[in-house]
Order: structure tokens, then sequence, then C-alpha cells
């Protein structure tokens, strides 16, 4: 909540923020090639030098109230944890608030947790807005809604700002293909490919400008005072109202500061931002405007006319390369805004790779990235015109801005415990000045102006049909899941075997059976030894720490060997990276939780004393320790014990069982248990379902459920290829699921 300049120029600082100048600001920074030149289109009986004076009163204050003002100094102090967009500030409501529809959120997720999941206990009343957005389901819908519709404009800015870059139709292809096909290498590699070229056209525009100032009209200094603004107004009325759709291109890119913050740090965009895109681009667009005010012919190109002609060629050379880069700001915010979407529930599985060791938020996905750069050639060949293209763009960077706002002040007043009337007063005064450009825009929904439209519903379809469907399936799991009892009475009614080895469960429940577990048992009466219910669940923060990753217990008496294992993820975390590794870390977390249970309950009769509660469990204390098998080790121990096929051809590891005088017998017997099935295989029993709606549901929700979440159910990447399982050691449950 609190802003300080301190620390803003350690070394890791000023590197984050010469990287961003190639990822973040490339986009802000190239806006002087086009603004001039689109504002002045509809003006042609106002070519004058006061309406030029005017334009750049206009560019220059719409610079420092939106970008500087209202970003720099406001929405980049609204982190989650360091990350940063539209989802970022929803997940700060939603727990703050409690403004979640999603309906998988258990008291286990803040229980002992030092991520501020949700509102502390002492937190003061809520408001009696906040009240009523809890309390009613469909307003937390189209909170979701007016969210996602936020992000999807963002997607369609990653669409439209690479098709903006280039004037000449092959050349703009070609260097659209080459700049998507640079992702892969990661945003710290393309920002430090791409800064150099920032730098030198930051340097250059300013020193044009400068130059152009002093040599051309010194008197357009005087325009900076905001007197000018209402003289553009009272000369040139609707004509320069209708004409506000080129000056916000001068701010397009802005949202970029705070989608890609998760990239970078807070601190390093904001000194790019104050002592380098700042102070060079409103000297640029001083200089052009004293440029143009002597010469009124220039105004259709009106970059290029004020470049002096011994530099030309090189400028030229330099525009199209930073032009190029402008395009990178928002395809990195695109993949950070669907990573945030994903772990929300709100888009279907996606392959993540994760960039930097450094930067956990810098990302590639190259499902998107394809899609992206086949709709960037589309509507580049499609429209070929540079200026439609441009209404489509100021539309969707204007849209995103709005929504921020309205958001920003939810923030204000639910986290950070502000009065109404302050977060009431920062609303108003933004929504005015970008409602007004806002409105600007949609007169041009015609020209172009539709696409972006157009775009963001596609996405926000495909999203909010996977979070409906995903909610769907999990009431269904919710309702039909069994009781601990019939578990423990069903190896007597059906007489169940147990083999040898470890059964991993997956489910989405926190609690109870899972049906699609009672279903393999009713059919095939027979499970593992040791069986464990493995829950990935993910939690509306950036990160959690590995210490409070896994959280432990019993779902049936001691004897029976039965454990669940609830695994929460941030939404920026890596999930199973690596699955030998994340198997071990699962069955350490088991075995502290058997020590922390023997220690703290050994008085206790009872053996459901811990049954359906779970625990914080931390692997750095495990009584088990792991060791590396050689081939020849491997082969003793394959030519001695019958081993699941699972576990040959990957990577073995043995637990071997800390001495431990204090350990009692039964506490060492369980862990021997445990690490003979181990050895023995694990097998991986996961859901294979098939969603319909049922007969008795709505048309709208038959289309929705059967045809949209079917088919990105049916075509959305596997969970088996991305969670690293081994197809040999697999069994998956089909069913069919009625919503």
């Amino acid at each position: 909540m609190q802003f300080s300049w301190k620390g803003l120029f350690k070394n890791w600082n000023l590197t984050l923020a010469y990287q961003s100048l190639g990822v973040v600001y490339g986009d802000l920074s190239v806006s002087p090639l086009y603004v001039y030149a689109s504002t002045f289109k509809g003006l042609q009986n106002h070519q004058n030098e006061d309406a030029i004076f005017g334009a750049f009163s206009l560019i220059f204050w719409t610079l420092t109230l939106i970008p500087l003002l209202k970003y720099v100094f406001i929405i980049l102090i609204a982190d989650d944890n360091g990350e940063g967009g539209t989802f970022a500030l929803y997940s700060l409501l939603c727990r703050d608030a409690n403004l979640s529809v999603t309906p998988n959120r258990q008291a286990e997720d803040e229980e002992r947790s030092t991520y501020n999941y949700g509102p502390p206990p002492s937190v003061t009343a809520s408001s009696p807005l906040q009240a009523l957005l809890e309390k009613h389901e469909n307003l937390r819908v189209a909170l979701l809604l007016v969210v996602l519709f936020g992000a999807c404009m963002v997607i369609g800015d990653g669409v439209l700002t690479p098709a903006i870059s280039g004037e000449v139709l092959l050349l703009a292809c070609i260097i659209l293909v080459c700049l998507f096909a640079l992702q892969h290498y990661g945003t710290h590699r393309v920002a430090f490919l791409f800064a150099p070229i920032v730098i030198i056209w930051l340097v250059s525009i300013f020193v044009i400008g400068l130059y152009n100032t002093i040599h051309w009209n010194p008197m357009v200094v005087s325009a900076l005072s905001p007197s000018y603004v209402v003289k553009f107004f009272r000369e040139t009325g609707k004509e320069g109202w209708v004409s506000l759709g080129g000056i916000l291109l001068s701010v397009t890119g802005t949202e970029a500061m705070f989608a890609d913050l998760g990239h970078f740090t807070a601190s390093s965009i904001r000194v790019a931002f104050v002592f380098a895109i700042y102070p060079c681009v409103v000297v640029q667009y001083m200089g052009q405007a004293a440029f143009l005010s002597k010469h009124h012919s220039s105004l259709s190109k009106s970059f290029y006319s004020s470049i002096p002609g011994s530099i030309y060629w090189p400028m030229f050379v330099i525009a199209t390369l930073a032009a190029i880069v402008a395009s990178q700001a928002v395809i990195t915010a695109t993949f950070s805004i669907i990573k945030q979407c994903h772990g929300h529930g709100c888009f279907p599985p996606v392959k993540i790779v994760h960039t930097s060791k450094h930067i956990y938020g810098q990302i590639y996905i190259p499902e998107i990235n394809w899609i992206l750069m086949i709709l960037c050639l589309a509507i580049t060949i499609g429209f070929k015109d540079t200026t439609i293209i441009g209404n489509a763009y100021g539309i969707a960077s204007m849209t995103v801005m709005f929504i921020t706002t309205f958001l920003m002040a939810l923030v204000i007043t639910f986290v950070w415990k502000r009065s109404i009337m302050l977060a009431a007063s920062f609303l108003l005064f933004f929504w005015f000045i970008e409602g007004v450009y806002l409105s600007s825009a949609f007169i041009k929904v015609s020209q172009g102006g539709w696409v972006p439209l157009a775009l963001s519903s596609i996405f926000m379809a495909i999203m909010y049909v996977w979070h409906y469907g995903t909610c769907q399936k999990y009431e269904f799991d919710l309702h039909n899941k069994v009781s601990m009892n019939w578990l423990l009475t069903l190896s007597l009614s059906l007489g169940v075997a147990r083999v040898p080895g470890i059964g991993f469960i997956y489910s989405d429940l926190a609690t109870g059976v899972p049906a699609i577990f009672s279903h393999f048992t009713t059919n095939f009466p027979a499970f593992h030894e040791v069986l464990v219910f493995v829950c990935m669940k993910s939690v509306p923060v950036p990160y959690v720490s590995p210490n409070e990753r896994y959280l432990i217990g019993r779902i049936c008496p001691r004897p029976y060997k039965m454990y669940r294992c609830i695994v929460r993820y941030g939404y920026k975390d890596i999930q199973q990276d690596n699955g030998d590794n994340f198997e071990n870390q699962i069955l350490q977390s088991i075995a502290e939780f058997i020590r922390m249970e023997d220690m703290f309950s050994g008085s206790m009769s009872s053996d459901t004393s811990f049954l359906e509660r779970v625990e914080i469990i931390s692997t750095t204390a495990s009584p088990l320790s792991l060791t590396l098998v050689d081939s020849e080790q491997e082969d003793t121990i394959q030519s001695s014990r019958s081993v699941s096929p699972s576990i040959r051809g990957r990577r073995r590891v043995r637990f071997e069982l800390q001495p431990n005088p204090s350990m009692s017998s039964s506490i060492r017997e369980e862990l021997m248990d445990l690490i003979q099935a181990k050895e023995a295989g694990i097998t991986y029993i996961m859901g294979n379902s098939y969603v319909k709606a049922r007969r008795s549901s709505s048309f709208l929700k038959k289309l929705v459920i059967d045809i949209g979440y079917s088919f990105l159910w049916v075509n959305c990447r596997d969970p088996i290829l991305w969670s690293d399982i081994p197809n040999v050691s697999l069994i998956q449950v089909g069913m069919i699921y009625y919503l």
C-alpha cells in the first residue's frame, strides 16, 4: 500500500529496468510514429498552430495522468505478491473479500498458512457493498465476467500490436513470423536482445525532439499548460472529440506495465518509465509539435517529416526495428494472463515453459504463441491498412485500462480498507478521463474497432465455458463422493484384496472418497497395500511456499494405510516439473506426518483422532532419506524382488529409515511398510471422464456442456502429458458425468 523510492537503484533493479525497456516499453516508446498522423486525419479544417499545440497538451497530460500517476504511483502498488494484471487484482479481491465463485475453497487452505489466503480473523466488519457482493452469487459471476473480458482484451492487444507494426505487407509478415519464433528463448534473452534497440531509439527521438523544439518553435513549451486543452476543444468541437481516438494511441501499451509485472519488479518498471520512457517520449512529442506548427502540410507523415534529412535513413531503420520490438510487451503480457487464467480454473490446460531460474514469472506458452502468430498474420493480411488496425488497437487498450480502474477501486475499499469516498474519487476521476477516450474510440467500431470485441468475445466464451464446466464437474464429484464408512466396510462386503505397491488416486476432492475410486473398486475388487488420495489444488495466490505445499492426513484408521495428500499450487507455480521428485516428496511428507502423529498423539488410544484432518507437512524433517541406486544395485533389486514396470526405465531411488531410538515399534513398522510398498512400485489411478448434460437440462446448458465444454475437454492438453506420469503405471477409470 505504500510506495517508496528506497532501493530502486540496486544493481538487480537496474538490470531488470534495462531488460524491461526491451519488453514492457517497446509499445509506448514507438507511439510517436503515428499519433499525430492519426489525430489530425479527421481534422482537415483545423490544421493550425493552436490545434497542434492543443494536441500536444492533450498528449502530455494523458501521459502524465494515466501511465505516470495512475500506473506508476498507484496501480503498481496493488501487486499480488509480485504479480500484476487484471487477474492479480481479482485474486486479491477473492482472498480478502471472498468474491470468488470457485467452489473448491475449503478450510484447509487457510490452516496455518503464511501466504494470506483469506481475510484475517480480526478483520473489521465488511462494508455494505462488500456484503452485497458476497451475498449474491450473480453479482460475483458478473465480476468474474468483467475480469475475463479485461483479460481477453489484453489477449486482443497481443494480436493487434504486432499487426500494426509493419507498413509493407510482405515485410510485416516475415517480421511477425521471426518475432514469434524468438519467443521460446525466454523473456530475459529476448529482453537483452531488444533492449539496446529501444535505448538507441529513445536516445534518438529525445535528441531529434530537443533539436526540433529549439530550432523550429521553442514556444511549444507553453503548451504544457492545460489551458491549451480547453482551446483545442473550443476550436475543434465534435471533430476534436472524435480525434481523441488518435490521442489515446499515445498511451497504448500502458497496461503492459502492470500485466508484465511478474516478469520484472515494480521498482524496475518505475525506474525505466520515470527516467527513460517518460522524458524521451514527451520531448519527442514536443519536438514534433514544434516542427508541425511550421509545416502544416506534413501532418500526414508527421514523424518521418520531422527527421532532419541527413539522418533520415538511419532513423528509418531504427524506427522499423523499434516497431518490431513494440509487439513484445503484449505478447509477454498474454503469456502471463493465460497462466493466471489457468491457475484460476478459467482456461484449459496448456503447456507452460518457465524460461528463467531467477525471475519465476518469466514463461512461454507454445500453443498460445502460435495461435497469436496465426491471428496476427490473418489480421495483417486481411486488413492491410494500419489505420483500421489502429482503431481496433485503441479500443482494446482503453477497455483494459477502464476495467483496471474499476477493479482497483474495489481493491482500495475491500483490500486496503480505505474509505469508500477515496475509492469513489479514484474511480470517478480516472473513469471520466478514460470514458471520454473510450467513447471516442467506440465511434470507430465499424471502422475496424469490432476486431478486438470479436476476438475478446471468442476468448471470453472459451474461458467462461471452461470455468462453468469445471465448476459443474467439481459439484458432481462433491455430491457423488462416498463416505469413510463405506470405505471401511468395503473389504468385508466385496472381499477386496490388497496387492503390493502404492496407489495414487487423483481427484479434485479434498475430502471424502471420489466416485471414480468407488466405481473402480466395485468392478475390480482389489487395490494397493498403500493408498494415497492426491488432490492437486490451485489457490488464488501467485506462489505457495514449498514448506506449505503438502497437506497430509488419514482417511481410515492406521491399519488400512490410506492417506490423503492435498498439493497446493499458486497460479504461477510450476506443477509437477519432475514425476520422480514429486512422488518422493509426497512419500516423504507422509513419513513425516506419521512421525508427527506419533509425537503428538502417542497417548491417545483412539486411532481415529487424526481421521479426515490434514496437517501442513514439510519434507525437510522427514524420517526417510533418499539414496540413489546405480545400475548394478538396480539389477540386484529387480532379480530379488518383483518390481512394477512403472519404475523400470526411470531414475531409481531407495528410501532408508533414519535411525531413531525413540521411535515406537508401530510407527517403525508403518514406515517400513511404506518403504516396501514404494519398492514394489507406484500405480496412478486417474479418471477418464465423459461429460454430458442431463436430459432435463435447459437447451443453453446442453449447448455449453455437450458442445462447448466437451470439445475443450477432449481437445485440450492431456493432463497425463504435463504431469509426467509414465503410461505403463497408469490406470484410467472411465465414467460418464451427467451434469
